[in-house]
């Protein structure tokens, strides 16, 4: 009986590990209402919009959040985003960058490249939520 519970345990274990991570393919984002953005801004240009803090709630939540965690709450798999200054042109500049080049050091890729998948609007948008998000528990 002791035996039948190890292997149990085991493969939840396995299958755990193998399939929680969830679907890590970029998705695409509607950006509908939102006017079109050049590639090279490097400063939010949708900061405080409502239209896009919206949009930018659903495409974080379909791309970001299964590893920067839900509401943006880091579980410390990946930075906390919320930490980002909401004002700081140095940093829209860092989060566009990173976000469409992704990161990858020493050859492992930590985050995903998705400037091919996101478009301007979506990553501002993502941006432009993420101001929204209270700080105060950092």
């Amino acid at each position: 009986m002791k035996n039948i519970k190890k292997i149990a345990l085991v493969v939840l274990a396995t299958s755990t590990l193998a399939f929680g991570h969830g679907d890590v393919v970029p998705h695409s984002v509607e950006t509908k209402g939102l006017e079109k953005i050049a590639d090279d801004v490097v400063v939010n240009p949708l900061r405080g919009n409502e239209i896009a803090i919206e949009i930018g709630k659903g495409a974080y939540n379909t791309n970001c959040a299964r590893c920067h965690g839900l509401g943006a709450v880091s579980g410390g798999v990946a930075p906390d985003l919320r930490a980002l200054d909401a004002a700081d042109d140095d940093i829209d500049e860092y989060f566009i960058t990173k976000v469409k080049e992704g990161a990858v050091r020493n050859g492992n890729v930590y985050m995903p490249p998705f400037g091919d998948v996101l478009s301007p609007e979506a990553i501002w948008s993502i941006r432009s939520w993420l101001e929204t998000l209270p700080t105060d528990d950092l």
